[in-house]
């Protein structure tokens, strides 16, 4: 399983995240990134969140006003299969090696792309952890970093070991 770092973003807390040229990935995510909601996201379990280019492309074409950064991803990816991802995956992203730790459960603060945005991405199988589901992936992943370092748009993303 391979795909592309398209952009990173960064934000002083809350959506969207802007695009930045380059980062620098550490134990607690990117470098300058912040949360609204600390208690809620961030530390070193949700350092990094990734989302699909492919899914939020999907979302736009049904009508909903959104881009890369907007869901509050650090990191857009094109090409990785998010269908496939699970917990326990981990990734070399250019340089860096994180882990995939924990589906990202929508919250309120996506409303502002629409109401129904959530109910898109995310259902009850999702939530009970089930891949099944046809929502699988689609609200994006958390990721821990297990060696950090800089990134750029354009690193290859590779799968170096599934979950256990």
């Amino acid at each position: 399983m391979t795909g592309t770092l398209v952009q990173i973003n960064i934000s002083r807390g809350g959506v969207p995240k802007r695009a930045i040229s380059s980062a620098v990935i550490t134990p607690l995510g990117v470098e300058g990134d912040g949360w609204a909601h600390p208690q809620i996201h961030g530390g070193p379990q949700k350092a990094l969140l990734l989302m699909a280019s492919e899914d939020i492309e999907e979302l736009r074409s049904l009508g909903y006003p959104v881009f890369h950064g907007a869901l509050g991803e650090n990191l857009t990816t094109r090409g990785l299969d998010f269908r496939q991802l699970r917990v326990g995956h981990v990734l070399q992203v250019g340089q860096v090696v994180i882990e995939v730790t924990k589906v990202r459960e929508p919250c309120s603060t996506l409303a502002v792309y629409g109401e129904s945005l959530a109910r898109e991405i995310y259902d009850s199988q999702v939530k009970a952890g089930d891949p099944a589901s046809p929502k699988w992936g689609k609200s994006g992943f958390y990721a821990s970093v297990i060696r950090p370092g800089p990134i750029h748009p354009g690193d290859i993303i590779t799968l170096l070991a599934a979950a256990a």
